[in-house]
C-alpha cells in the first residue's frame, strides 16, 4: 500500500490529526513532488516512536539543528515506502540494527513547522514536514551510536520525562503527549 493509501485509511486520534490528514491529502493532490526536499514549502517525512519491550522508555536523540531532545526520523527522498524511511532514519540516527515493527500503519500523523535553518552549510528556508509517525521496538540492549552531523547525544528516556527534556514546546504539547496518550491506551 502506498503512503497515500496510508493516509487516507488513517483513522485520526485528535482534532489536530483531523486537519493534518486533511491538509496532507490536500498537498499530495495540488502538488507533484513531495517526497523530495525539491519542494521547497513542504515535503513527506518519516519518524519512529522507538519503544523498549515494556513500553516505559522512548529511544530519543539530541538533534543538532533543533538544539532538543527529539524522536527519530527524516526525509522520504523520494522513497514511497515511509514505514522504510522511518525504520532507516532510525538505525542511522541510533546506530541500532534491529527494529521490530509493531504496527505496520501509521500510528500517528503530523504536520511540523520548520523555522530556516542552516545546514551543511547552505540556508534552508522555512518550510512545513508532512510527518507520519510509525511504531517500533528496539531492544534496550542495543548498541547506541551518536550520528556526528545530526545529533549529538542518544538515550533511552522513560516516557513520563519527555515533557522534561525536549525544548520544543509545540512537539511536547502537540505531538508527545499524544503519543503518549495512544501509547497508555494501547497498554
Amino acid at each position: 500500500m502506498n503512503f497515500r493509501e496510508q493516509i487516507e485509511r488513517y483513522k485520526p486520534y485528535n482534532e489536530q490529526e483531523e486537519k493534518d490528514k486533511e491538509i496532507m491529502l490536500k498537498y499530495i493532490n495540488t502538488f507533484d513532488d513531495v517526497l523530495t526536499r525539491n519542494n521547497e514549502f513542504g515535503h513527506f517525512t518519516a519518524s519512529s516512536l522507538a519503544v523498549n519491550k515494556e513500553r516505559s522508555k522512548v529511544l530519543m536523540i539530541y538533534h543538532n539543528i533543533y538544539k532538543s531532545w527529539t524522536w527519530t526520523g527524516g526525509h522520504a527522498d523520494g522513497e514511497e515506502d515511509l514505514l522504510n524511511t522511518a525504520i532507516r532514519e532510525l538505525k542511522e540516527e541510533t546506530g541500532v540494527a534491529n527494529v521490530k515493527v509493531l504496527e505496520d500503519d501509521i500510528f500517528s500523523l503530523e504536520v511540523i513547522h520548520v523555522e530556516g535553518h542552516t545546514k551543511k552549510g547552505k540556508y534552508v528556508p522555512a518550510h512545513v514536514h508532512l510527518n507520519l509517525t510509525y511504531l517500533v521496538e528496539v531492544d534496550e540492549d542495543e548498541r547506541l551510536k551518536v550520528k556526528e552531523d545530526e545529533n549529538s547525544g542518544v538515550k533511552w528516556v522513560d516516557i513520563q520525562n519527555i515533557e522534561n527534556i525536549c525544548d520544543e514546546k509545540w512537539m511536547v504539547e502537540r505531538v508527545f503527549r499524544k503519543l503518549n496518550s495512544k501509547l497508555e491506551v494501547m497498554n
